[in-house]
């Protein structure tokens, strides 16, 4: 069972006075420099390098939503299953199941993207649901919905495993 904790005080970094300093746009938005990445020496989910992770969610979100278009585009125009051929026939059957099941996984991915976007909006992005510690900008990077900092997740992965395991 995972504990819902907010990021502690000290989770949470002073503001720095580095070079990175936010400006914003007509909109009250942080704006991200062009080329920017998150480096370790900036305050840890400061203003910048959340707006970088929205930004870096959104897009991903809008490739998986233009891609599941394309797929619906294709499935209509292909308007059912022609092919005259039993093997062209189950062929084809077996690449549109296959793109449904990519569809499916990507439906749940956006939930995961919405999921995120929401920690963004309320603080909590980038903090260990178990512990409240930071997940580390590298693990952000690699999987921007990440939920959990590697050591929560390596104990959890473990802990399903051993409760499979006693099942069977």
């Amino acid at each position: 069972m995972a504990l819902s904790k907010a990021p502690s005080a000290k989770a949470k970094a002073a503001p720095s006075k580095a070079k990175n300093v936010s400006s914003s746009d007509e909109h009250g938005r942080t704006v991200v420099p062009p080329g920017y990445k998150p480096r370790q020496t900036e305050p840890y989910m400061g203003p910048v390098m959340l707006e970088y992770f929205r930004q870096k969610l959104l897009k991903w979100r809008a490739e998986i939503l233009q891609e599941s278009d394309e797929t619906l585009q294709e499935l209509q125009e292909e308007g059912g299953l022609q092919e005259p051929d039993i093997a062209d026939r189950a062929s084809v059957e077996t690449e549109v199941a296959l793109e449904l099941r990519a569809r499916d996984r990507e439906r749940k991915l956006i939930a995961k993207i919405d999921e995120a976007l929401e920690r963004i909006r309320t603080g909590t992005y980038g903090f260990c649901e178990e512990t409240g510690e930071p997940i580390g900008i590298k693990r952000l990077e690699a999987r921007p919905v990440a939920t959990l900092t590697i050591d929560a997740q390596e104990r959890h992965e473990r802990l399903e495993r051993t409760q499979r395991d006693e099942r069977e």
